[in-house]
């Protein structure tokens, strides 16, 4: 609009852009830490996060990033037949690195799965510690199975070099222990022991 003076003036507004609450919802999820919308919704609920605003019910959200790192493989067929009749008759063994590395420095986790599902599990500082613990499980069963005659006949683990070296083969030798090695990159093969680890 001209005013008498040769101006113009402009009638101007200000305009805030609203944004909608689903921005919110995931801005907030990824400031977070890619926190789950449930618990965003209860810190906003009790006001425990400066600045964020109380989220409704309806504050869910499909995270392309979460659902990537939550992704598993797809099952594999059960077998039909069960390879083990016996306790000791077949021992699973498995070793893998821990998340949090324990207050006395341990990193390492060796687990051991019977027949029967019964679990041995040892805390190790370093994987060479493995045939150390494997030995003491052994002499401890042959304790306790004495009663019923029973030893170990086999065992089964990956290619690991802590379980596939020349000391680890002649102790299985001296104790008549048949050793069995999954194929390279078939976690499925021995897959007793791989789930347990997925518990743990």
């Amino acid at each position: 609009m001209r005013s008498s003076d040769n101006c113009y003036c402009l009638e101007a507004r200000i305009v805030s852009n609203n944004v909608s609450m689903d921005e919110q919802v995931e801005l907030w999820h990824e400031r977070l830490g890619h926190m789950n919308f449930r618990d965003l919704r209860t810190l906003g609920k009790f006001e425990c996060v400066r600045g964020l605003p109380k989220l409704g019910k309806k504050a869910n959200g499909i995270c392309g990033p979460c659902q990537q790192g939550k992704q598993t493989k797809s099952m594999h067929k059960k077998g039909k037949y069960l390879s083990t009749k016996e306790p000791l008759e077949l021992l699973h063994r498995s070793i893998g690195p821990m998340q949090t590395e324990s207050l006395g420095g341990k990193r390492y986790i060796f687990v051991c799965v019977d027949f029967s599902r019964f679990t041995w599990t040892y805390f190790l500082r370093e994987k060479s510690e493995t045939f150390d613990k494997f030995k003491m499980l052994c002499t401890k069963l042959q304790n306790e199975m004495k009663s019923n005659i029973r030893s170990i006949k086999r065992i089964r683990s990956d290619h690991g070099r802590e379980f596939e070296n020349a000391s680890f083969e002649s102790y299985c030798d001296s104790l008549g222990i048949s050793h069995e090695f999954s194929a390279p990159r078939t976690p499925q093969q021995n897959g007793v022991v791989e789930r347990k680890n997925r518990v743990l």
